[in-house]
């Protein structure tokens, strides 16, 4: 036999029954039912229940071992009686008599428990890592994980696209995030650079003409954490396609993604005729430009209902150049007590307050609006707003007014709130959508100048001819995936002309000699026949989050950092070695406590 298992814990079955077997694995739970004892032994592969009694020499050994001591068993199969029958388990109709017992691994007092879901603190969770997998939920997870890897992974193969391994150390390149630096040895004050992303790499293969190019691709960049994203590492499907147009990429992935989506969804529903949405049009309609169409609601422009108003706060509001009044209408939030709770939402978010309109039968059986704002502007105007958001009795609207970029945050935020409160947002379905028409500059505000305000590789809708006119008006081939609020995937089609390039950076105030210096690899490979070519990157981390139907990224990431961007197990970030700093040839600087 086996030094360690006959059989996984998960293999066990009726038919088994009378077998002689050797299981390993770790102690899920011990219970004593009158001097016999009852073991749940677990491993990778399921849950198999193991009983001993005092007849069996293992009794003794078995009396002192304690949850997730990892122990070998060899004993007999046995079939459950009727009543202990557990149908809940794969091995639930059979149990195992120990006759044989030997202590792999003793445990030491467990600092979080595995068995059950309790919600223990993060940090111990963190620090404690290789326990914390060991909980079901957890371990669910991370096979999740690997199963939508692999499903993509074939995906992308029976597709025509081939897999490649672009470099872990490079050059530094701005990619809307800071580098990690990696200083080098042989070349004393110079530095490396983890790569924010492949993308130089995976332009200059279609340079070089392999046409379909896919990976499973690692990311480093230096962030502020957020639920959905990690601090310093993540992994991408990054797919990059010769010859192709902004509809060639939706169209090879909307498949991949919505087939992924539909195998681990859970028996969600998947929607798959997916809706374009324009960037302008999305902040308008959600406040945001990953927006969760779960939710039906729109926002609306009211201005003309408030020029020239009673309510003084938004007539003056709208004297000024570039603002706006919106609604958010609220179907069935037609009450004091949820408006007021929707005002006070917004004042914790740093806004004076919401208005709110509610709409309610008066005692004469017509429609009346209430509430403040109401009886500022009076019934004409208030029947008109009700009239363009099509509202009922019994509904209401929230109002925020300013700059759009001011408000839209907040505005976001209360759109979800309202649909969830209200009931209004389908907790069982995937919604994509395609976000496109991005404008690539902004202006700001302070100092005037025209930047960049979403990806400047990409090429810019007419070419050369749209960066003649107004910068503000030029819009990219840039598209992002969003689905139920996160921002799934992101892409666009390259810029391929180092003329149009040129005349992409000059616009945002950078020389052609700052081009050459930051991305000289990639500009000189286009003078050499580039194709038109474009690609995307989807997040396999904040997938598998919304497959898992978890909140926080760190559930579904095998060793994730804290907040702080540590990591509490293995010690990191660590201080440096006085023979480390001279072998690199630094001296450290740090800021005074």
């Amino acid at each position: 036999m086996h030094p360690y298992r006959s059989h996984t814990c998960g293999d066990l079955r009726l038919s088994d029954e009378g077998q002689t077997i050797r299981l390993s694995g770790w102690v899920h739970r011990v219970r004593d039912h009158g001097g016999v004892l009852f073991i749940d032994l677990r491993d990778h592969y399921g849950v198999t229940q193991c009983v001993v009694d005092p007849d069996s020499g293992a009794f003794a050994l078995a009396e002192t071992v304690r949850s997730e001591w990892c122990i070998r068993i060899d004993g007999n199969v046995k079939k459950r009686t009727d009543e202990t029958i557990n149908s809940e388990l794969p091995t639930g109709e059979i149990e195992v008599f120990i006759r044989e017992m030997e202590v792999l691994g003793s445990a030491k007092e467990l600092p979080l428990p595995v068995f059950g879901d309790l919600d223990y603190p993060e940090e111990v969770r963190l620090q404690y890592r290789f326990l914390d997998l060991r909980r079901e939920k957890l371990h669910n997870n991370m096979m999740l994980r690997s199963e939508v890897v692999r499903d993509l992974r074939d995906r992308m193969w029976s597709i025509g696209f081939n897999e490649f391994q672009t470099p872990i150390i490079t050059a530094s390149s701005p990619e809307g995030a800071r580098d990690f630096l990696v200083p080098s040895r042989l070349h004393p004050g110079k530095f490396y650079a983890l790569p924010q992303a492949p993308q130089q790499f995976k332009q200059l293969l279609m340079v070089s003409g392999f046409d379909k190019y896919f990976q499973i691709a690692p990311c480093f960049r230096d962030e502020d954490p957020r639920a959905d994203r990690s601090p310093t590492d993540f992994y991408q499907l990054d797919v990059e396609m010769s010859f192709v147009t902004q509809q060639d990429v939706f169209d090879t992935i909307e498949p991949v993604m919505a087939g992924c989506f539909e195998r681990f969804g859970n028996g969600r529903a998947v929607n798959r005729n997916w809706p374009q949405i324009s960037y302008k049009d999305s902040a308008l309609w959600y406040g945001t430009d990953k927006p969760d169409l779960r939710n039906p609601i729109k926002m609306q422009i009211v201005s003309e209902h408030f020029a020239g108003s009673g309510f003084a706060i938004f007539a003056r509001l709208l004297e000024q150049p570039g603002t706006e009044i919106r609604a958010i209408p609220a179907p069935k939030g037609g009450s004091r007590k949820f408006c007021d709770r929707m005002n006070k939402f917004a004042q914790g978010e740093g806004l004076p307050g919401m208005g709110y309109i509610f709409w309610r039968k008066a005692e004469d059986g017509s429609t009346e609006a209430a509430g403040p704002l109401a009886k500022n502007i009076g019934p004409e105007r208030t029947e008109a707003i009700r009239v363009q958001l099509g509202l009922e009795v019994g509904d209401a609207a929230f109002f925020l007014g300013g700059k759009p970029k001011q408000f839209e945050p907040v505005a976001a935020k209360s759109r979800v709130i309202i649909g969830e409160e209200l009931g209004h947002t389908d907790k069982n379905s995937f919604e994509f959508a395609w976000i496109v028409d991005f404008p690539i500059y902004e202006r700001d505000e302070e100092t005037g100048e025209i930047d960049f305000e979403h990806n400047p590789f990409s090429m810019p809708q007419g070419g050369m001819e749209a960066l003649e006119g107004d910068p503000l008006d030029v819009l990219g081939w840039q598209y992002d995936l969003a689905c139920n609020g996160h921002e799934l995937l992101s892409g666009a089609i390259r810029n391929h002309k180092p003329e149009i390039m040129y005349k992409a950076f000059e616009i945002a105030g950078y020389p052609a000699e700052e081009v050459d210096k930051r991305f000289g690899g990639m500009v000189n490979a286009f003078q050499y026949g580039a194709p038109p070519h474009g690609g995307c990157a989807a997040g396999i981390d904040r997938m598998v989050m919304l497959l898992a139907d978890e909140a926080n990224i760190r559930e579904v990431m095998l060793f994730p950092m804290n907040q702080k961007a540590e990591d509490l197990m293995m010690g990191a970030p660590n201080d440096p070695a006085p023979s480390q700093l001279r072998e690199l040839h630094l001296r450290l600087n740090l800021p005074e406590e």
